[in-house]
């Protein structure tokens, strides 16, 4: 017999739960939710598409052959419920789109997270450890509240076979942006999705109210992306991404989007610069998840300098490690390019020697993009 929540604790008392853990926002929804199914179709449709590029990880099937993300139970038969948490980490600092010094890249904000450790330094903070030992910790305090129930549970933080953005939505937490990514009322798009399963149901008067779509008639997302990775029907072509293009995608990047690119070496967040409901966002005051000013429009020269030690020690413990030590040159070979600087042209030139191809293409085309502005 399947154990639930029904008059032990409610859904008000699952999101202080959550709060009191150190999570901005949470909402729970029972499974299978309402819209799964169109859900599933829309993102089988989406794999089929090939909008998922080299990502083959989103792929992944059972043995009959289904889609793991199709549906939460799929991969988790026993899931009769999820709590979805939100932790935000929109600072007040600049955005991608406002001046900046001349030289400087971008790092997307979501990478710029530090804690302060027990000597009181501040360090690098992977945001997928900080929040899993928040959900591990939800976990627990679930467990201390309902004492009699004897449940399955299973937390993931960006890491497992998991919809996330599909299952905020239905856990009453925002609607999907035209940007692709979930939108809450006050604490805009510069948030963190994490998930946690549990074989407890809950009652059809605690199923959450859905959050209304408030984007209206406006693209600003849609016209600002400069690859023209989003599509009209809320869907994205991932390989026209600069995220996916400059952290996911390993290889040789096409030379078609690289203008594009702009000065952007670590993901983007113009889609989510330009959103209306960021501007007025509530900025965070997570300790755990506070900027590193250092992250803030940094030196390309004083990247592109960077030995592989030196990197690995700069960016241990941080998100920007997933690019890799190669990938990060790349990237910044490319915004070298569009920055139109010829003070760049030595270090690509010695770059357009390398024996990594991906970071070989990228010198030699910006090199040819430099050649071309200073004319």
């Amino acid at each position: 017999m399947t154990e639930d929540f029904s008059h032990s604790v409610s859904t008000e008392q699952i999101r202080r739960l959550a709060v009191d853990t150190g999570f901005a926002e949470a909402g729970i929804v029972g499974l299978p939710h309402a819209n799964e199914a169109l859900d599933g179709a829309r993102f089988a449709a989406w794999i089929e598409a090939g909008h998922a590029g080299s990502m083959h990880y989103l792929e992944r099937r059972n043995e009959q052959g289904e889609l793991l993300r199709l549906a939460a139970q799929i991969p988790f038969p026993w899931a009769r419920s999820a709590i979805v948490t939100l932790a935000s980490y929109n600072s007040d600092a600049p955005h991608s789109i406002d001046a900046h010094p001349e030289g400087s890249g971008w790092i997307a904000r979501y990478a710029w997270s530090s804690r302060v450790d027990a000597q009181g330094l501040r360090r690098p903070s992977d945001y997928h450890k900080v929040l899993k030992k928040r959900i591990e910790t939800l976990e627990a305090r679930l467990r201390d509240a309902l004492p009699e129930k004897t449940f399955e549970a299973r937390g993931f933080v960006d890491t497992g076979p998991v919809n996330e953005r599909a299952l905020a939505r239905a856990a009453g937490l925002g609607w999907g942006g035209k940007n692709c990514c979930l939108i809450h009322p006050k604490l805009g798009s510069f948030v963190f999705l994490s998930v946690l399963f549990t074989s407890l149901e809950i009652a059809p008067k605690q199923q959450p109210t859905l959050v209304a779509d408030h984007c209206g008639r406006c693209r600003r997302c849609i016209d600002a992306c400069p690859t023209g990775a989003l599509l009209d029907a809320r869907s994205m072509d991932a390989r026209r991404c600069i995220a996916y293009l400059t952290i996911e995608h390993k290889g040789v990047l096409d030379e078609a989007l690289l203008p594009g690119v702009g000065r952007q070496i670590l993901g983007c967040d113009i889609c989510q610069d330009v959103c209306p409901w960021n501007r007025k966002a509530v900025v965070t005051h997570d300790a755990d998840l506070r900027p590193r000013a250092e992250l803030l429009n940094p030196d390309l020269d004083a990247l592109g300098s960077l030995t592989e030690t030196e990197f690995e020690k700069k960016f241990n413990g941080s998100p920007i490690r997933r690019a890799g030590y190669l990938g990060l040159l790349r990237n910044v070979a490319v915004a070298m390019g569009n920055s139109g600087q010829a003070r760049f042209r030595p270090r690509l030139e010695a770059w357009a020697q390398a024996e990594n191809e991906p970071l070989r293409a990228a010198a030699g085309w910006a090199l040819g993009r430099l050649t071309l502005s200073l004319k």
